[in-house]
C-alpha cells in the first residue's frame, strides 16, 4: 500500500468512526500528539490501548465528527494531511476548524501522528 493509500485509509476511518481501523493504520507503538494538552506538545497518548483511549474519546465528545477537504503531501517519511473538522458538541455547540496532521511513517504504517489545528475565537 503506498502512503498515499494509507493516508486516505486513516482518513476514510476516522469518518467511519471505526477505531480498529485507525489502528490497523499505526504502528503497535504509535504516538499521537494531540492539538490540545498539559504541555507544548499536546496530550501525548503512546501505544495501541492509549491511542484507542483517545480516538474513541473524541467521538463520544462530538458524535457527528467528520473530517472533510482532506488533502494529503507525502516526501518519504513524512507526511501531511490537510482537513476540515465539523462537529457537534452534547450542548449543541458547533465546531468547525481547519487543521493538518503531521505524519512520521514507519514500515508502511504510521508512527507518529500530530495534530495541528486553527481555533475560531
Amino acid at each position: 500500500m503506498s502512503a498515499v493509500d494509507l493516508l486516505d485509509k486513516f482518513a476514510a476511518a476516522w469518518n467511519a468512526h471505526d477505531v480498529d481501523a485507525l489502528l490497523e493504520c499505526m504502528t503497535e507503538d504509535g504516538i499521537f500528539y494531540g492539538s490540545a494538552g498539559p504541555e507544548p506538545d499536546g496530550a501525548t497518548y503512546q501505544g495501541q490501548e492509549a491511542l484507542r483511549t483517545s480516538y474513541a474519546a473524541l467521538w463520544q465528545m462530538f458524535p457527528d465528527a467528520a473530517w472533510n477537504d482532506v488533502n494529503h503531501f507525502v516526501d518519504g517519511d513524512r507526511a501531511v494531511t490537510e482537513w476540515r473538522f465539523t462537529g457537534t458538541k452534547a450542548d449543541g455547540s458547533k465546531v468547525n476548524v481547519r487543521g493538518v496532521d503531521v505524519f512520521t511513517l514507519r514500515d508502511g504504517k504510521i508512527h507518529i501522528k500530530d495534530t495541528f489545528r486553527k481555533q475560531a475565537l
